[in-house]
């Protein structure tokens, strides 16, 4: 059987979920903020709110974890994304921009605690099995990526208020995760981790490992979502027709999570080091592509290659994590990570759309390679010394 026990099964499921969320909300929070916004050059405010809402209540999540432990937390933060789709149907029938806004960022608290999702799977996995537990769990996005747009097509238009029937969608889809957490046996720390505070995160920061881990998940992040939000404004620049852009971008989904039903495999046989470097280059290779033409078939390829390219960095960043921590560092470490990740992604949704129509296509490309170039280097680097050693 895939899954070697019933709890990543469960993650895998509840991941699906949040990412069927996730894709549903990408593909509506721009339509409908441009519908409601009087200034329409506002219109993807609620994108950007819901990256925000992630980010600033990441670390808060994760400390909420260390208390009352994962299963716990990740109900809280689902009964929170219920609320905030609440607040996005209740805006969009009353038309109201501001209070969509507010809805968005509220649904970014759901989001940041489903994030942790990849680190309960290695929670409640043995060492030879972590790196293939973390990416079972994170292939439940490929279903999101599958659902998640269909679902949206056929929701918009559902109720009176266009969009109501999509965000109301969402507690369906918020419930049944709900369900699938009350299940999970994942346990907590004991009073003894409670009361250990391990070593400041100014200490485990300065860890190669550390280092290399983060910043592959921000770059990764960073550069695959600046291009992938580009992307369809490149292709309709060039007049590609809308429907190659879905095309583009549902198979970019695609890659981005379907190799995750082997990279953890691939960890385990070639090294966690490796994979991250061979994202790197995957990711350069998408950029090589994107500058070589504007045809269909090379931004296809592009999107394709920088998809698992992130899937690499960001696996391999997450499984690297877990090697520069004690038990009851956990928290602090995966907090500071995943906001890390967060405002990466935030800056890189907010300045997607000026940089394409200041800088052009080439130029955002071009921009790209200092940072996978700075990450492969890191990488190189920890590669030549001695392998962390977990405290």
């Amino acid at each position: 059987m895939i899954f070697r026990n019933r709890n990543v099964g469960l993650l895998f499921a509840a991941q699906a979920l949040l990412f069927t969320n996730n894709t549903i909300l990408i593909s509506i929070n721009g339509l409908a903020g441009y519908a409601l916004a009087s200034d329409k050059s506002l219109a993807t405010l609620p994108v950007t709110a819901y990256v925000v809402g992630a980010a600033l209540t990441t670390v808060a999540v994760s400390q909420l974890m260390r208390r009352v432990g994962r299963v716990n937390g990740f109900s809280i933060g689902t009964l929170i994304g219920i609320f905030g789709a609440l607040v996005c149907g209740a805006a969009v029938y009353n038309h109201n921009f501001w209070m969509l806004c507010l809805g968005t960022l509220i649904m970014g608290m759901y989001n940041a605690s489903g994030q942790y999702y990849r680190f309960a799977a290695a929670d409640v996995s043995s060492t030879e099995f972590k790196s293939k537990a973390i990416s079972l769990v994170m292939a439940g996005g490929l279903v999101g990526g599958i659902v998640g747009p269909q679902t949206s097509k056929m929701t918009k238009d559902l109720l009176s208020a266009e969009f109501l029937g999509s965000y109301l969608v969402l507690i369906g889809f918020c419930v049944l995760a709900l369900i699938l957490q009350r299940m999970m046996d994942i346990p907590r720390m004991t009073d003894t981790e409670q009361k250990e505070k391990g070593r400041p995160l100014s200490v485990i920061a300065r860890q190669p490992a550390f280092i290399v881990a983060v910043l592959s998940g921000m770059i990764g992040y960073g550069v695959m979502n600046l291009l992938m939000t580009a992307t369809p404004l490149a292709m309709r620049s060039c007049s590609h027709p809308f429907s190659d852009a879905a095309f583009v971008i549902q198979w970019h989904v695609i890659a981005m999570f379907a190799p995750s039903f082997f990279t953890g495999s691939l960890i385990n046989r070639f090294g966690v080091r490796t994979i991250l470097f061979t994202g790197v280059l995957l990711s350069l290779s998408c950029v090589a592509i994107a500058l070589s033409g504007v045809e269909v078939m090379h931004f296809w390829i592009a999107l394709m290659l920088i998809g698992v390219g992130w899937n690499f960095m960001y696996l391999g960043g997450t499984t690297l994590l877990t090697e520069t921590h004690a038990p009851a560092e956990k928290a602090k470490v995966q907090g500071a990570n995943d906001m890390a990740i967060f405002i990466t992604m935030a800056i890189s949704s907010a300045s997607s759309g000026w940089l394409f129509s200041a800088r052009g296509w080439e130029v955002m490309n071009y921009g790209a390679i200092p940072f996978l170039l700075m990450t492969g280097l890191a990488i190189l680097f920890l590669r030549g010394g001695k392998r962390p050693v977990s405290p």
